[in-house]
């Protein structure tokens, strides 16, 4: 016998017995920003690497280490899958002009990829829901994107989340840093480990989001870009936590928060849990104000953020959220030769009025349909045999709750307002 074929570690399949949770949750987050007026987009999978490298930064992990890049063979061009979404959204907001008409409100669901460690709450495959404000300056839409949150975190049922917030500044304000940042680092170089090392000229900025013990007291020494912030900077962040001081959200100030994508800038955010242990993170984001320019379209401001999937419907279970089951209205149970083509002409009239239907099919005797009918979770069997059949009609019977008592025989127009009502 062949060997079975397996699926790839870190790319995990979403089960029946799942499903509905991914279900509702995709519904739920349609209704949330249909209320706040952002509009769908859906971007391939697969993009130019370039894309990503002049997007994400040529010296983080993600580019460096983590991103599934391979070679075209039709015409040698190097293609990536998406590792984030929001360099793939605005490159195409600026290859089919989006912005021509003013700023847009845009949001996406679907599969990022990043070739790490597979763990719990971190995988291969992974989904995101994104959000994106391009061609917003002011911090009220950054306000905005924080007040979206906590609403879906209470439709959500979810508990025990904080936010933390963080300013970057400006590029002249992060040069300042920068220059003090690598003098101390140097100082202590003694202390750093590997990655701390390789990122001490190329990307200081993460050395502070090193989750490292051994460097946590060299970390709490550092200079603090807050000190160097510019004045426009300072005042658009004093502005958003007014703003969300007055909406009820309580929030922290992190200095040690950093992004570990380099297009960001200005006001940055974080929605972290101590329930799901080491990935802890489930929803980030922030200003993006120069990554239009950067990657050729007219400079305009931006800013976003991204949840976790996975985190969240993990962080879910953790609450005990309930989430109802996609279960059918009724079970169609037919038996003989003339309830063949009549149970399928029922079924549909169930489906025409708005109700789902499970058909049997396979055969075997009544007793053993209702069996499945109850294991499917139907609210109500609908019984055909012959009889019904030649004259017309449906039997129709309560598998949940109130009577478990079969309705005498009715029209199936008659058996659909029975379920509806039900």
């Amino acid at each position: 016998m062949a060997k079975t074929v397996q699926g790839i570690r870190g790319m995990n399949d979403v089960l029946p017995s799942e499903a509905h949770r991914w279900a509702y949750f995709e519904r739920t987050v349609q209704d949330w920003v249909r209320s706040y007026g952002y509009q769908a987009i859906r971007m391939p999978i697969l993009e130019r690497t370039e894309l990503f490298v002049r997007s994400i930064g040529e010296v983080t992990d993600i580019v460096e280490k983590e991103m599934y890049t391979f070679t075209d063979e039709l015409n040698g061009e190097q293609l990536t899958l998406r590792p984030e979404g929001t360099a793939s959204c605005v490159r195409a907001a600026i290859e089919h002009n989006l912005l021509y008409p003013g700023p847009q409100r845009l949001w996406y669901w679907g599969p990022m990829f990043r070739h790490e460690r597979p763990q719990k709450g971190r995988y291969r495959q992974f989904h995101q829901v994104g959000i994106e404000a391009l061609g917003f300056a002011g911090p009220d839409i950054d306000a905005e994107h924080i007040v979206m949150c906590a609403r879906l975190w209470r439709r959500l049922g979810l508990q025990d989340l904080r936010l933390e917030l963080n300013s970057l500044g400006s590029a002249e304000a992060r040069a300042r840093h920068r220059t003090k940042l690598v003098a101390h680092l140097e100082k202590h170089v003694a202390v750093l480990d590997d990655d701390a090392r390789r990122r001490m000229h190329t990307n200081p900025l993460r050395v502070l989001d090193s989750k490292n013990p051994a460097l946590q007291d060299m970390i709490a020494a550092a200079p603090r870009l807050a000190d160097d912030l510019d004045e426009a900077s300072a005042e658009a962040f004093s502005a958003l936590q007014a703003s969300l001081r007055a909406a009820g959200i309580a929030f922290s100030v992190n200095p040690r928060l950093v992004r570990g994508l380099d297009y960001y800038n200005g006001t940055v955010f974080e929605w972290i849990t101590d329930r799901l242990g080491a990935q802890g993170t489930v929803c980030a984001g922030g200003r993006y104000d120069g990554l239009i320019g950067q990657i050729g379209g007219k400079p305009a401001p931006a800013c976003g953020f991204a949840m976790g999937v996975e985190r969240l419907l993990a962080l879910m279970a953790e609450c005990g959220v309930a989430v109802p089951e996609d279960q059918p209205d009724a079970y169609v149970l037919r038996q003989g030769e003339a309830a063949l083509p009549w149970a399928e002409l029922v079924a549909e009239t169930l489906r025409d009025a708005g109700l789902s239907a499970v058909l049997h099919c396979g055969g075997g005797s009544f007793k053993s349909q209702m069996r499945k009918a109850d294991a499917s979770g139907a609210r109500y069997a609908v019984i055909i045999g012959d009889d019904e059949a030649l004259s017309r009609m449906v039997s129709v019977k309560a598998l949940r709750g109130g009577t478990q008592q079969a309705q005498a025989r009715v029209s199936p127009q008659a058996a659909c307002e029975i379920i509806k009502s039900g």
